[in-house]
């Protein structure tokens, strides 16, 4: 029983907890959360009476988990149906948790705004130029804005310093809650942020919502309207105009949408500041009365829109704008219950002391580990087949500048940069001793030639004996764990001394894919092209080198790429041509994740122990061996594992093998036969190293999810090829939006040729027929009106002219 508890303790220290000393199954046990002190207890755990599996989280990063002992048997189906009940019941005791928490904040956060003055001016009010409304200062200095719900309950408080800083009071409830200012009469104005909400309602004397953020706007506008169905509610967004996907005026929008309210977007005079995106801001540039017209503006046009539908404040005979449908799809969020419980805690830690995306580390560290088991081990996915399968890994992560795409992977390829160091040091001393032992053999044959010449004459045979070369050892060669940017004669060798595989890391893939793509690389490509396989030969026949044959070709990659550039290559590479051969779907582990989202700043030490557990795999991993000099290791499937291959491989070969994909997925699709056996023999070499060569069942549902996971990137990933002319108006309109269409003297244009955006350059939009593509789809949704221009009385061609909405202009 101690064994199976210290084992839950691990997985809870993996995932970068500091674990209870004691476990109890059957009951919930809280401990500190994430880098809290020993008096908190945001973080929870709860280990089932049969010691087969547990659920842990931590309320405070909102992270949950499931475990299951690694010495547990496959469950029956009704023992899975109640470990789903034991879950569902835990995450209902958390629910009521939830609730007792919040109703604890809400109690003292009403006796500390109880405690507190009433608010007559106050540091920050007075930077934003507002009035106090029905806000206090309590004994630190802190304003305190009162955060209730419709029923006029107080559940939480935000607390604003002097200098701006902004908290919430802790575990209190912020969904749906909001500080009211004034008291509605036929209406009430819904906005994001105290200062905004003050200046409105000092600009029009409307009673005013403040919701706390962008995403409380729905949860507040849906309130009132339940609380107030006769209401008029007008959205006052924010026009985050800078910011991916504009969430301030997003959030508004589809509130406005939800609920039939009015949206108010403020319209900046010009000289507008980057950093101007709300009423305030406005009220600040051009006064109140700038506030309260953009609000009559919202009045104006719903009155004009009798027929019920939102209005923009835009009174036009223009139709309302529809929404582009996405021009990247969607992709699966990365889930820490993807990575081994090994490296979970590590690679986590790196994701968040760096702000970036986890998909870049995990996907560094997988591709590095792989490469350490090259073709040392193989898995054999078939029973009684002979096709195995080279675990190297190919890794692409795609973002754009500054999105910490090259530290994430520096980070997560340390543990390798220390073992190549190291096998260096070695190196080192090793080829000292060996020049060492050369001059001393050096030496001797001096002196055996001394000797044979005072023999020659007297006993020939032993002078000859004498003269006979002194065999030395081969030069020793140091161990390539990495390689940066060589050239493919020079990889040849190294893999000639590094059969068994090594990785090749390129920080910009892009140099390395168009490279390949030039005249007279053709041989080159087929070298990676081939490396991929892992277990192939490769022979070079180069004159002044003679014929050069590599008995293995086994290399991973990892590397990254800017979207545009890779969107430049998928379209090429899918359009036919050199580039249309499988490479750059041999990049099975290509991540495009989601970058947006609120800045954290952190400041804390690595997690030491998460660190150690993960170095301490990639060490062993190093020392493996293959089962001969000539031979890898083969893994194999268990009876339940390789059921569920063979439920998963035969729907999946169909798919493939059917006309509904775009042939660039099914190309694509079809390296999963190699990537979903690897991952699980990489994930099986990393948890259950001592199996005896057996894969089970859990590492290969993982390798599954990856699967899954994975195809919603290569979704992403070849969106932008099979949908360019959606792309270029995507493009377009961010460029309209932000007031980047203008003629030579920088005046907004009201209305542009296809040759005046071309002219300009716009990635993506560098030809007039490219522009003219994307201007159409504008056109198909309402963004742009097309007008065909006759030519002139001497004859001409006629041209296409479109004409901007207002409405995109209103919302930049």
């Amino acid at each position: 029983m101690s064994n199976t508890i210290d084992e839950f303790r691990q997985a809870i220290t993996a995932a970068g907890l500091e674990a209870p000393d004691h476990i109890v199954p059957g009951r919930v046990i809280k401990f500190p959360g994430h880098q809290k002190s020993g008096s908190n207890k945001a973080a929870w755990c709860f280990m089932f009476d049969d010691l087969r599996g547990g659920v842990f989280g931590d309320y405070s990063t909102n992270m949950e988990s499931t475990w299951q002992a690694s010495n547990s048997a496959p469950y029956t189906p009704a023992e899975r149906q109640a470990h789903l009940a034991n879950i569902k019941a835990v995450q209902a005791q958390r629910d009521a948790d939830t609730l007792a928490s919040q109703q604890q904040a809400s109690e003292t956060a009403l006796q500390r705004f109880n405690d507190a003055t009433p608010c007559t001016q106050h540091a920050y009010t007075g930077t934003k130029g507002v009035q106090c409304h029905g806000v206090r200062i309590d004994a630190a200095g802190a304003l305190l804005i009162p955060m209730r719900d419709t029923a006029g309950k107080l559940h939480s408080l935000q607390a604003i310093t002097p200098d701006g800083e902004k908290r919430f009071h802790p575990g209190g409830r912020v969904k749906g809650c909001y500080h009211a200012i004034g008291k509605p009469a036929g209406r009430i104005i819904v906005c994001e942020g105290y200062a905004t909400g003050a200046s409105i309602h000092e600009a029009t004397g409307d009673a005013v919502a403040v919701s706390f953020n962008a995403g409380g706007m729905i949860p507040v506008a849906l309130a009132l309207h339940d609380k107030h169905p006769g209401l008029q509610i007008i959205m006052a967004a924010d026009d985050d105009h800078l910011t991916d996907g504009n969430p301030g005026l997003s959030k508004a929008t589809a509130a406005a949408q939800a609920v039939g309210a009015l949206l108010a977007v403020p319209s900046f005079p010009a000289g507008r500041p980057d950093k101007a995106t709300d009423f305030n801001d406005l009220a600040a540039l051009a006064g109140l009365d700038a506030v309260k017209a953009c609000m009559d503006a919202a009045i104006e046009s719903g009155a004009a829109h009798a027929d019920g539908a939102f209005a923009t404040g835009q009174i036009d005979l223009w139709p309302e704008p529809t929404p582009l449908p996405d021009a990247l799809p969607p992709v699966q969020p990365f889930d820490a219950d993807l990575l081994p419980l090994a490296l979970r805690g590590w690679v986590m830690d790196i994701a968040h002391r760096m702000q970036c995306p986890a998909d870049f580390p995990t996907v560094a560290a997988l591709v590095a580990l792989s490469s350490l088991i090259g073709a040392r081990a193989v898995v054999q996915p078939k029973a009684r087949d002979e096709w195995q399968v080279v675990p190297n890994l190919w890794g692409m992560t795609i973002g754009r500048p500054g999105v910490k795409k090259s530290p994430a992977l520096s980070e997560a390829l340390k543990p390798l940069n220390r073992l190549q160091a190291d096998e260096f040091e070695l190196h080192q001393a090793a080829h000292d001793a060996w020049e060492l032992d050369c001059k001393v053999s050096t030496m001797q044959d001096d002196l055996n030639e001394k000797k044979a010449k005072g023999l020659a004459g007297k006993d020939p045979a032993a002078a000859r004996a004498l003269l006979e070369p002194v065999a030395l050892p081969a030069e020793p060669s140091a161990r390539r764990f990495t390689v940066n940017d060589a050239t493919v004669e020079k990889l040849g060798e190294l893999l000639t001394q590094n059969p068994w595989g090594t990785l090749s890391y390129r920080d910009e893939l892009y140099g390395l894919l168009t490279g390949l793509d030039k005249q007279g690389q053709e041989g080159s490509r087929a070298f990676y092209l081939q490396s991929y396989d892992g277990n192939q030969g490769y022979t070079f026949d180069r004159i002044g080198r003679g014929t050069v044959h590599i008995p293995r070709v086994c290399l991973a990659m990892i590397g990254g790429i800017q979207p545009g550039r890779i969107q430049e290559y998928v379209r090429g590479a899918v359009a036919g041509g050199s580039a249309d051969d499988g490479l750059l779907q041999r990049f099975g582990l290509a991540v495009w994740p989601d970058t947006g989202g609120e800045y954290v700043h952190v400041d804390q030490w690595p997690d030491t122990p998460a660190k150690q557990a993960a170095w301490a795999v990639f060490e062993r991993l190093a020392a493996l061996q293959p089962a001969s000099d000539t031979e890898p290791t083969v893994w194999r499937f268990d009876d339940d594992a390789q059921a569920l291959f063979a439920e998963w491989l035969i729907p999946f070969e169909n798919e493939i093998r059917g006309d509904e994909l775009h042939p660039a997925m099914v190309s694509h699709l079809s390296k999963y036969r190699k990537l979903i056996p690897a991952l699980a023999l990489v994930f099986a070499m990393i948890d259950t190293p001592d199996s005896g060569g057996v894969i089970h069942e859990p590492e290969l549902l993982r390798a599954l999810a990856w699967g899954d996971y994975l195809r919603t990137h290569a979704n992403r990933l070849y969106a932008a090829a099979v949908t360019p002319e959606t792309t270029g108006a995507a493009a377009l309109l961010v460029k309209i939006k932000a007031g980047k269409l203008t003629n030579k003297d920088g005046v907004i244009l009201d209305s542009f040729t296809p040759r005046q955006v071309a002219i300009k350059h716009w990635a993506g939009l560098d030809t007039p027929d490219a522009v003219r593509k994307a201007a159409d789809v504008l056109a198909d949704f309402d963004w742009l009106r097309r007008e065909v221009v006759p030519g002139g009385a001497t004859g001409g061609r006629s041209s296409d002219r479109y004409t901007v909405n207002p409405m995109a202009r209103g919302t930049a």
